[in-house]
């Protein structure tokens, strides 16, 4: 049985390591902002209660997201276990999942940490064509003209949130977000956290050492 939250600021490399994880363990990888995509396309009544808030600009109140979560983790595939990815992100949230989780609740947060300063290096500076919307990084994915959209020849721009001082921003507002739920799972003697600004491969291995799963 493996019941895990993921946790990792954006740019920590969370996707990638949850497929890794979720293969390996044998269990799904539950993203929240998904399953609020797959609500609303399917007009249940959770996602129309949803679509409500989102068409709005609104955050999605607790009731219906947790709803949604409890109500995806009673799918056979989650029987044996499940990671948690963009869920809970506050100590409300973390409460209101152990409760409806009864008996069986989360066994480990794994937090992802990195850097203010390398993930401003990370995300900041991506490029994106304005034709095609395919993204670009001038460090890790360059286009091979400069300027100019590998696959249709557009114009590649940077947008807003992509620049540094916007990308800074949100890592301030996700740290002062999380801190609390850090703590939450710390005195539960649940959290678990490794190094991201390692390569992809020693993180993953790292990972699976501090979930106590054998490679």
């Amino acid at each position: 049985m493996a019941r895990i939250v993921l946790m990792g600021p954006p740019g920590a490399g969370k996707g990638t390591q949850a497929s890794a994880i979720s293969k390996k363990l044998q269990v799904p990888h539950i993203a929240s902002g998904n399953l609020l995509r797959e609500h609303r396309a399917a007009g249940t009544p959770l996602g129309e209660q949803a679509s409500g808030y989102m068409d709005k600009g609104q955050l999605v109140p607790d009731d219906v997201v947790i709803g949604m979560i409890l109500d995806r983790l009673t799918k056979s595939d989650a029987a044996h276990g499940f990671l948690l990815d963009g869920f809970p992100r506050t100590i409300e949230q973390a409460t209101a999942l152990d409760k409806g989780l009864g008996s069986k609740p989360v066994e480990q947060a794994l937090n992802i940490k990195v850097s203010t300063e390398e993930l401003v290096k990370r995300l900041s500076g991506r490029l994106t064509c304005r034709n095609c919307q395919t993204p670009y990084h001038p460090i890790s994915a360059p286009p091979k003209v400069t300027g100019k959209c590998d696959r249709c020849g557009g114009e590649l721009y940077q947008r807003d949130d992509d620049k540094a001082e916007t990308v800074r921003n949100r890592i301030v507002a996700y740290d002062k977000q999380t801190a609390l739920l850090s703590d939450y799972y710390k005195k539960q003697h649940k959290l678990v956290e490794v190094n991201g600004e390692q390569g992809i491969d020693t993180v993953q291995v790292e990972i699976f050492k501090a979930l106590g799963v054998k490679q």
